[in-house]
């Protein structure tokens, strides 16, 4: 194969391992409930749920190592602590959810079974899928993203030139802000910084290509990946604000089957089953493949280990997939506001030259990140209010983004540092 159509082919892996359950519910929703100001909701979104997730994957471009790698400099412990709460939070809830997602629309509206079974049979195929992992990138990219793609394009073009009523005013108070934390949900930057590790693994046991090779392959496919969503996103989000004026909803899952419906027809909710199945799906295979993958190299590339943890990933997949969509979501928000805010931070400084992200700048920069998120992650076990004190003090708290501006400016406080040093350093 050559390398142009590996790249290609890895684009649009890439494009079906990000793309899943939370990528398809939650943006029409988002422009729905954003109305006339659906532009400022998908710039938020696109910048949490494109921008941050294919930086991850520029990182790994860099490193072409693991999930340890990427928070090695804060110190070797953190990244082994940091690699087990992100591949922890993966299969226990991102993954489940592509299950429940998939049950509620597109098994549950035509067949008369319980999600127990269809999860069963869901994560059974996910296993063979990771038990197959040198495969993936061939089985994804040639067969399932093209039919992914061709649905979505389908629903959006046909919804966008639909003659409708003006669109809703929103209902947001920060629209920027909220398509950010919107974007959280999505988990592509948990996401990037997992999937990335498998299209590393998946090309090295190829044993074709050189470091620079791979490197610029991932890079590429990418970006080429990141335009897809961006495009695909906005298409959604547009789509959702279009239909503000004309419908009453309140549930993700709703609003989405009444716009494939508008768009496709008698066959739209077939054709969004379809949809909802293979993008879910992808998404279970690349989230059990990644953790197995982390699981085996720390247990000494032992064989064993990816099959016992593939296996235990698709057990709890089963477990957690029996609750309703809305209940998951709910609960992975403490998960979230924790960990993402990390993620976020070492993804950037993965992404940035060296000489800006020397030990001493990852290691200051997650620290203040770690404590600056802290009241985010506490008001949501906390009385409304208690925490009021504490944050009118912090810029950008009561958006959830109190730990935005002190990270930025221990990064630009410590550099500047840095810099005064090496000079005096060569002075002398």
């Amino acid at each position: 194969m050559n390398y142009t159509k590996q790249t290609y082919l890895v684009a649009f892996a890439l494009f079906s391992l990000f793309f899943g359950a939370g990528n398809i519910i939650l943006p029409p929703f988002l422009g729905y409930n954003a109305g006339s100001s659906w532009v400022w909701v998908a710039i938020g979104f696109a910048l949490s749920g494109v921008v941050i997730p294919i930086l991850a994957i520029y990182g790994y471009a860099r490193l072409q190592g693991t999930l340890l790698d990427f928070a090695k400099k804060v110190s070797v412990k953190f990244a082994l602590s940091y690699a087990i709460i992100v591949y922890g939070i993966s299969i226990s809830l991102p993954s489940p959810r592509t299950a429940s997602v998939a049950y509620q629309i597109a098994i549950a509206p035509y067949f008369d079974i319980s999600s127990l079974q269809v999860s069963i049979i869901y994560f059974s195929l996910v296993l063979v899928f990771a038990l197959n992992r040198t495969q993936i990138l061939s089985l994804i990219g040639k067969y399932l993203t093209p039919l992914i793609i061709l649905i979505l394009l389908s629903i959006i073009s046909l919804g966008l030139f639909a003659d409708l009523t003006p669109m809703a005013s929103t209902i947001f108070e920060n629209t920027f802000t909220c398509g950010i934390l919107e974007g959280y949900q999505t988990f592509d930057a948990i996401g990037g910084v997992v999937v990335g590790g498998v299209i590393v693994i998946s090309l090295a046991l190829q044993n074709k290509y050189s470091y620079q090779e791979k490197k610029r392959m991932i890079a590429r496919s990418g970006f080429l990946a990141g335009m897809g969503l961006f495009l695909v996103y906005g298409g959604l989000i547009a789509l959702g604000a279009y239909y503000s004026g004309d419908l009453q909803v309140t549930e993700r899952t709703e609003l989405l089957k009444i716009l494939s419906e508008q768009t496709l027809g008698e066959y739209g909710t077939a054709f969004l089953g379809v949809l909802v199945a293979l993008a879910c799906f992808t998404t279970a295979v690349g989230i059990v493949t990644g953790t197995a993958d982390f699981v085996k190299g720390i247990a000494k590339n032992t064989s064993w280990a990816y099959t016992i943890t593939s296996v235990l990933g698709c057990f709890i997949g089963v477990l957690v997939g029996q609750f309703e969509v809305g209940f998951i979501i709910t609960v992975a928000i403490p998960a979230l506001m924790f960990i993402y805010p990390i993620t976020i931070v070492l993804i950037l400084l993965n992404a940035l030259p060296e000489k800006f992200a020397s030990v001493r700048v990852f290691r200051a920069v997650t620290l203040i990140t770690l404590v600056f998120s802290i009241p985010d992650f506490l008001e949501i076990f906390v009385a409304q209010g208690a925490l009021d004190g504490v944050k009118k003090w912090i810029p950008f708290a009561h958006q959830a983004m109190g730990w935005v501006v002190p990270a930025l400016l221990v990064f630009i406080g410590l550099n500047i540092f840095e810099h005064f040093k090496r000079e005096q350093v060569m002075d002398d």
